[in-house]
């Protein structure tokens, strides 16, 4: 018998199943948790994922889906690069209600409400003010070392209170079609919302991926100190993110307030912020910054919008929905948990012992000497 090679030029590699590495991709398990989703849907309401067209237009619950949640996506499109640098942005909801209730009261004010130049300067007004907000947060963060929870904090209180003072504390209603076109219009049958959220994530990706910025977020979040030593702006990259974060915030707004033609300074946007964080974690980004994933971020945007349409399908009681919620959110965090997975009884396999060597074996000493 052909004693074993010792160099182990005869063994075979062992290669990993294609199933294993399906499910080990980043996106596999927020893919099946939402498509998992869809299908329990389908079982309450057979037709919940029929799509038809009435006047040239797609409706359909799914085309509800990504229409209500599009301004999600795009405040967690801007959460995960902060916290892609070790951060966190509290003041995005704030800044939806600010990013509307300045769109429509310029949009209110103006002499002719459905021009399209008093809309595009009411968007301007918003984007520029929401831009303002980023700087200060990043200041904040990046030049006084302001921990990202207490400094977005500050704004997340202080700003849903500028929101009530543009609207002395009303809810200003708006009439402009123009207007209307960003959150409610339809554009090549889809609804213009989620074409324009498409686009934006389509840009950051590119950005991130195709350039050195994503490297550079990446490298700020997981070693700010190498990062400095090898010369990267950190400072500069920091207040970009919030930046970024804040801009899509109040596109968010603008979508959430043109959507029902009117800005609520009390309600517009609130608690988003934590949908958002859910978004990004469930999306397999880690609180502890480095390495994001921006379709990960997508798909745990659309899991919670999908919850909340399952939650009114199946008739849960308002008292009860933030509990629905958080149980199913904490579900889907154990499912995606490599740790949680290996204490499944499944899998827990132990691997058999190596056989004892056979006597006059030459590796025998060598296992000896080196155990």
């Amino acid at each position: 018998m052909t004693p074993p090679d010792d160099t182990g030029a005869g063994k075979r590699p062992v290669r990993t199943p294609g199933t294993r590495r399906l499910i080990e991709h980043r996106l596999f398990w927020p893919a099946a948790v939402l498509a998992a989703l869809l299908a329990g849907n389908v079982v309450f309401t057979h037709d919940f994922l029929a799509v038809r067209v009435q006047n040239g237009h797609l409706y359909g619950s799914l085309i509800d889906i990504l229409q209500f949640g599009a301004p999600l996506i795009l405040v967690s499109l801007g959460m995960t690069l902060v916290i892609a640098t070790r951060g966190i942005d509290l003041s995005v909801g704030s800044t939806v209600a600010i990013a509307g209730a300045l769109a429509c009261e310029h949009i209110a004010t103006a002499k002719d409400p459905e021009s399209l130049s008093t809309v595009l300067s009411a968007i301007a007004v918003a984007v520029g003010v929401a831009a303002g907000i980023g700087l200060l947060n990043g200041f904040l963060v990046a030049r006084l070392g302001v921990q990202p929870i207490v400094a977005t904090l500050v704004l997340m209180v202080a700003g849903r209170g500028v929101a009530q003072l543009i609207t002395d504390g009303q809810i200003i209603s708006v009439s402009s079609s123009a207007y209307e076109m960003i959150g409610g219009g339809y554009w090549l049958t889809l609804p213009f919302a989620v074409l324009l959220a498409a686009a934006l994530v389509a840009v950051t990706s590119l950005v991130t991926r195709r350039t050195a910025l994503g490297l550079l977020v990446e490298s700020v979040g997981g070693n700010p100190v190498a990062s400095r030593l090898v010369g990267i702006g950190a400072a500069g990259i920091l207040v970009m993110v919030y930046v970024v974060s804040a801009v899509c915030a109040a596109v968010a707004g603008l979508m959430i307030s043109s959507n029902v033609s009117s800005a609520d300074g009390n309600n517009a946007g609130l608690w988003i912020e934590l949908d958002a964080i859910l978004a990004v974690v469930i999306g397999g980004t880690a609180l502890t910054g480095g390495r994001f994933s921006l379709g990960g971020t997508v798909l745990g945007a659309l899991i919670i919008q999908t919850l909340s349409t399952t939650i009114y399908t199946l008739g849960v009681p308002p008292e009860t929905t933030l509990v629905f919620k958080a149980l199913v959110v904490i579900v889907v965090c154990l499912v995606q948990s490599p740790a949680f997975r290996a204490r499944l009884p499944h899998r827990r396999r132990t691997a058999a012992p190596d056989p004892a060597p056979a006597a006059g074996d030459p590796t025998a000493r060598r296992q000896e000497v080196h155990p």
